[in-house]
């Protein structure tokens, strides 16, 4: 290989570099889907939950109060005795 045949092999090879770049700032930006994770309104809508569940509110009472559906009423209970389960070890 002369020097000729090695600079543009290089140049080619930057050339896919930059395209590659371009292509990882894509995945870079995309959303992963799935839920998010504990923020600021998922923290109060389950104080929310909490303090009715531990009234002993009915859980239709709840869902309907709150506008949950039953799926994230049980991931809520599921939630809160798991933190129950640390907190008393």
């Amino acid at each position: 290989m002369n020097l000729e045949q090695a600079l543009k092999r290089i140049e080619e090879l930057e050339k896919e570099v930059d395209s590659l770049k371009n292509e990882l700032k894509k995945y870079e930006n995309k959303s992963l889907g799935g839920r998010r994770k504990h923020d600021d309104k998922w923290q109060q809508n389950f104080e929310e939950w909490s303090s009715l569940y531990e009234k002993g509110t009915p859980i239709t009472e709840i869902m309907s109060s709150t506008g949950m559906s039953r799926s994230t009423y049980y991931r809520y209970k599921a939630y809160y005795e798991g933190l129950h389960k640390i907190m008393q070890k």
